[in-house]
């Protein structure tokens, strides 16, 4: 059977058992929103993989998830290169996670995989988008920060990579971004326990020690603090199981 008459039968089928696919102008409001950094509206517009509008490519369920996933990756590193990420970092980016999709045993490995690229891919995106908006310097704590926060991030180390003094710096994060170099760090740790907490299984006491909290106790008291919720309730309400 030749390309044509794949296709033509392929129609067909879709046509019979009413099979469409994802809409175009709803696909590329998802690309635009996580090149543009939007990490909100991407999560509203995020489809699960298994979904019957994204099309079969393998009867194999899990390769199949797969070349979807892949696909995702290739398509989201050259719209973020066109909104202006490093050519050579963001081709670097998506071999590490196409590797990591090659790894998968399970589905639910690719569906977790492809909540945390499509967060990564925004988060980057975000920074990027703020380098117009702040001095190098505030720029270069912002990246730091987001890239270490698994670790403990001190004033001191922030002002040495910045090659200023402590006290400069503090004055000078503070103007431009409102907050503290503390408030910052903290609210950024925040957030990355939000989306531990929905979309993945890490336990309470798993993400404080991962996010550098001096205890689990002290980060339940933080978490209240900045979102209303205990990190318990929090994944009970927002925790996005698989569809």
């Amino acid at each position: 059977m030749d390309i044509q008459k794949k296709l033509s039968h392929l129609e067909f089928l879709n046509r019979e058992y009413r099979i469409s696919h994802l809409s175009y102008e709803r696909e590329m409001a998802f690309f635009h929103s996580v090149c543009s950094g939007d990490l909100e509206q991407a999560r509203e517009l995020f489809k699960p993989l298994d979904s019957e509008q994204m099309g079969k490519l393998s009867d194999d369920s899990l390769r199949n998830l797969k070349y979807h996933l892949i696909i995702t990756v290739a398509l989201l590193t050259r719209y973020c290169i066109e909104g202006g990420m490093e050519m050579e970092a963001a081709y670097n980016l998506s071999d590490i996670y196409i590797r990591s999709i090659d790894k998968c045993q399970q589905e639910e490995q690719i569906h977790q995989l492809h909540r945390e690229l499509v967060d990564d891919y925004a988060q980057r995106m975000h920074l990027l988008h703020k380098r117009s908006l702040y001095p190098k310097p505030v720029i270069v704590c912002m990246d730091y920060i987001y890239e270490n926060l698994h670790t403990k991030i001190t004033l001191p180390v922030l002002a040495e990579i910045t090659g200023l003094s402590p006290s400069y710096l503090s004055r000078l994060f503070r103007r431009e971004t409102g907050m503290t170099v503390s408030e910052y760090i903290t609210r950024k740790r925040i957030e990355a326990a939000e989306n531990m907490l929905k979309y993945s299984e890490y336990s309470c006491i798993e993400i404080s020690g991962n996010l550098c909290f001096s205890s689990e106790s002290h980060f339940i008291q933080v978490f209240r603090r900045y979102t209303g919720y205990t990190p318990k309730q929090y994944r009970h309400k927002f925790f996005r199981r698989k569809k």
